[in-house]
C-alpha cells in the first residue's frame, strides 16, 4: 500500500481506483484544490505522501529550486487517446514494486524513466 498525494490534475477515476487497490489517497482536488504546488509538494513531504500528477512543474521545484522532495513524485505523460485506458495505466503503473521515495519517475504509456532527486 502506497501513501499518495494526487494533484488536483488527476481524474477521479483514477484516484478511485488506487483506492479500491488500498492505496491511501489524499487528493487536493478534495481538500487542497486550488494550491500552489509548492504547497502540495511541501504537504507531501510531511505527510510522508508520494506526488502522483500530470504536472511537469514539479520536475522544476525538485530539480531546479531543490525543494525537498524525498517524498518522491510521479509524473504521468500518457497519450490521452483514451481517458479509461489512461486511468488504468495510472492505477497499474503505482501497484509495481518501484522504489519511489526521493525518485523521480516519469510514467509513460510504453515505458517508466526513474531518477534519483537531489538529496
Amino acid at each position: 500500500m502506497l501513501r499518495i498525494l494526487a494533484n488536483e490534475n488527476v481524474p477521479g477515476p483514477a484516484v478511485a481506483e488506487l483506492r479500491r487497490r488500498g492505496h491511501d489517497v489524499a487528493w487536493v482536488m478534495e481538500d487542497q484544490r486550488g494550491a500552489p504546488d509548492r504547497d502540495v509538494l511541501a504537504r507531501a513531504q510531511r505527510e510522508s505522501r508520494l506526488v502522483v500528477t500530470f504536472d511537469k512543474d514539479f520536475g522544476e521545484l525538485a530539480f531546479a529550486a531543490r525543494l525537498p522532495a524525498t517524498c518522491g513524485i510521479v509524473l504521468f505523460r500518457l497519450s490521452g487517446a483514451s481517458p479509461e485506458v489512461d486511468n488504468q495505466r495510472v492505477a497499474d503503473a503505482l501497484d509495481d514494486s518501484i522504489e519511489w521515495s526521493a525518485r523521480f519517475v516519469i510514467v509513460e504509456d510504453d515505458r517508466v524513466r526513474s531518477r534519483a532527486l537531489p538529496s
